[in-house]
C-alpha cells in the first residue's frame, strides 16, 4: 500500500502541473485584466501602463506562468492584485470555514442518503419507496440558492429560529455554540442537495446487490433480514457509492460558492467571487491550486477506502 501511495503521488505531479497550466491559460484568455478594473477618467493612461508593467502583465504568457510556478516551488503564491495581501494569507483565512461547511454538509448528506436509499430499495415499489424517491427528486431539482432563500425567509425571518447569515454574531464572542447556530441553515441546504443526488445511487446499488445468489444463501442459513441487509448487502453496495462520494467532494466545494454567497459565509466561495470580479489572477491561481490538490487527494483517498471496504482489492 505504501508503494502504491508513493507511486500515485508521483503520477499526480505532472497532472497537477497540467491543471495549473490549463487554468492559467483559460484565465488569461478571458477579456479584461486587473488594470482595466481601475479605469477612471482621472487616471492618466501612462499611469495605467506603469501599473501593468509593475504587475508583470506586459510579459509574455509563458514568462508569467514560469514566474508563478517558480514562486509556487519557493512556497509563495504571490500577492493579490486587488488587496496586495499575500495570496497564501487570504486563502489561509478562508479555507477553514469552507472546509468546515463542506465537511459538515457532506456528512449530513451521507447520513440522510444511505439509510433512505437502503429503506427505499428494501421496500421497493411500496408507498414508502415512492415517497422517498419523490423527495430525492425534489432535493435534486430545487436549486440550492432558491432552497437557501426559502429557508432564510421561513426559518430565519418569519420564525426567527436561526441566524440567516455570517459565521458568528456581530460583536459576539464567536463561541462554538454561536458558530454551530450559524452553520445549521447552510449545512441543511447543502446537505439536502447532496442527499437528493445520492439516494438514487444508493437505492440502485442496493437493488442490484439484494438479488444476488449469496444473499439468498445467507437467508437460507437462517440469518435475519436485518443482518442480511446491513452486514452483507450494504457493504457490497457501498463500493460503487464510494466512487460517487469521492467524485462529489470537489463538486461540494464548488457548490459551496453559491451557498456562501446566499448565507454570507466567509469562505473560499466569497473570495473566489471577489477575485473573479476584480480579475485577481494570483488569487484565482491560488484557489485553483487548492481545488486541484483536493481533487487529486480525494481520488487517492477513494482508492484507499476501496481496499478497506472490499478486502479483495489489493494494491501492491
Amino acid at each position: 500500500m505504501g508503494h502504491y501511495i508513493v507511486r500515485r503521488l508521483l503520477i499526480s505531479i505532472p497532472v497537477f502541473l497540467g491543471i495549473t497550466l490549463l487554468n492559467f491559460l483559460i484565465m488569461n484568455m478571458a477579456p479584461g485584466n486587473p488594470v482595466d478594473m481601475l479605469i477612471n477618467p482621472n487616471i492618466p493612461k501612462e499611469l495605467l501602463e506603469i501599473k501593468k508593467e509593475l504587475l508583470g502583465l506586459n510579459d509574455p504568457l509563458y514568462i508569467q506562468y514560469v514566474k508563478w510556478l517558480g514562486g509556487f516551488f519557493r512556497g509563495e503564491l504571490g500577492y493579490s492584485f486587488s488587496s496586495f495581501a499575500p495570496v497564501s494569507q487570504l486563502i489561509g483565512a478562508r479555507i477553514g470555514p469552507t472546509l468546515l461547511l463542506a465537511a459538515a454538509s457532506m456528512l449530513v448528506g451521507i447520513l440522510i442518503a444511505v439509510p433512505v436509499g437502503v429503506i427505499s430499495a428494501v421496500k421497493q415499489n411500496s408507498k414508502l419507496d415512492y415517497v422517498m424517491t419523490g423527495l430525492s427528486f425534489l432535493g435534486t431539482s430545487i436549486p440550492p440558492f432558491f432552497l437557501g432563500l426559502g429557508f432564510i425567509y421561513l426559518v430565519g425571518i418569519k420564525l426567527k429560529w436561526l441566524p440567516t447569515g455570517g459565521m458568528s454574531t456581530l460583536g459576539g464572542s464567536g463561541s462554538f455554540g454561536d458558530i454551530l447556530m450559524h452553520m445549521i441553515l447552510p449545512v441543511i441546504v447543502l446537505g439536502i442537495t447532496i442527499a437528493g443526488k445520492k439516494v438514487r445511487y444508493v437505492r440502485a446499488s442496493m437493488l442490484d446487490v439484494l438479488h444476488q445468489d449469496y444473499l439468498r444463501t445467507a437467508r437460507a442459513k437462517g440469518l435475519s433480514e436485518f443482518l442480511v441487509t446491513n452486514k452483507h448487502a450494504l457493504r457490497n453496495a457501498l463500493i460503487p457509492i464510494i466512487t460517487i462520494i469521492g467524485a462529489e467532494i470537489p463538486l461540494v466545494l464548488g457548490g459551496s460558492i453559491i451557498i456562501e454567497q446566499v448565507f454570507q459565509w466567509p469562505g473560499i466561495g466569497q473570495l473566489t467571487m471577489e477575485a473573479i470580479l476584480s480579475r485577481d489572477y494570483p488569487t484565482l491561481m491560488g484557489i485553483n491550486l487548492i481545488a486541484a490538490c483536493v481533487i487529486l487527494l480525494t481520488n487517492l483517498f477513494t482508492d484507499i477506502v476501496y481496499s478497506i471496504v472490499d478486502p479483495r482489492i489489493k494494491y501492491s
